[in-house]
Order: C-alpha cells, then sequence, then structure tokens
C-alpha cells in the first residue's frame, strides 16, 4: 500500500543550516554571479576602483547576462584564502544564501552546515 499524497513540509523544509565555515562550497567549480551592487561593495572593500575590479576579478557569464567571479585554477573561488573568505563582510548574495537558498546536487556530502530546527531560536 502507498502512502497517501500529503501537503506536509519536506524535512529540509523544517530546519535551516547553520555555516561551520569548512569552505567546501567555496572549492565547488561553478559561477558566482555579481551585480552592480555587489561590485560596488567588494570594490570598495578592496579599496580598488570598480574598473580595476571588473578586470581582475570578473569575467562574462556562461549565458551572457553579467558578470561572475573568476576561479582559481582548481575551481575554488578567488577570494578564498585556506578556510577564509577575504571578502566575507561583502560576499554576493549567492554566497550568503548556501545552503539554506539554494544548493547543488551533493551538496550534503561535502557541507559541514549543522542542520538547525527551524523553531529552534538562533544562537542554542
Amino acid at each position: 500500500m502507498s502512502a497517501p499524497a500529503s501537503s506536509s513540509s519536506r524535512p529540509e523544509d523544517e530546519v535551516y543550516y547553520v555555516c561551520q565555515r569548512c569552505a567546501n562550497c567555496c572549492r565547488w567549480p561553478g559561477e558566482v554571479p555579481v551585480d552592480a551592487k555587489e561590485i560596488k561593495a567588494i570594490a570598495g572593500h578592496l579599496e580598488i576602483p570598480e574598473s580595476v575590479f571588473i578586470e581582475q576579478y570578473t569575467q562574462l557569464r556562461l549565458n551572457r547576462t553579467g558578470l561572475t567571479l573568476i576561479e582559481k585554477p582548481d575551481g575554488a573561488c578567488i577570494f578564498l584564502e585556506g578556510h577564509d573568505c577575504s571578502i566575507n563582510p561583502v560576499k554576493p548574495d549567492q554566497c550568503r544564501g548556501f545552503p539554506n537558498r539554494w544548493n547543488f546536487e551533493g551538496w550534503r556530502d561535502v557541507c559541514e552546515a549543522i542542520p538547525v530546527p527551524k523553531s529552534q531560536p538562533p544562537g542554542n
């Protein structure tokens, strides 16, 4: 007998993940799009003109709809230094949203984030 269809939430909808700063997501190859606001913030953080930031740290996205951060030869983010993000205070929205707003297939195999019930207040 099969289980009845349910409108209840999935288990992953009932938790949020607390980042442990393992930096494994920063080593996963792929695009990290940046918009004009993020470019301005990152360039300001690096204390360089936006034009220099764009020239040295970005490239055209594969779908040609904007810019993405460049990667190191091994696929890691250009701003990853060991386990630390050198632009953490101004990191792009995509980085801030992982893994709670988005993630990739197999992310739980590499990510050390700790699942915490949404009903539990942060910091407990």
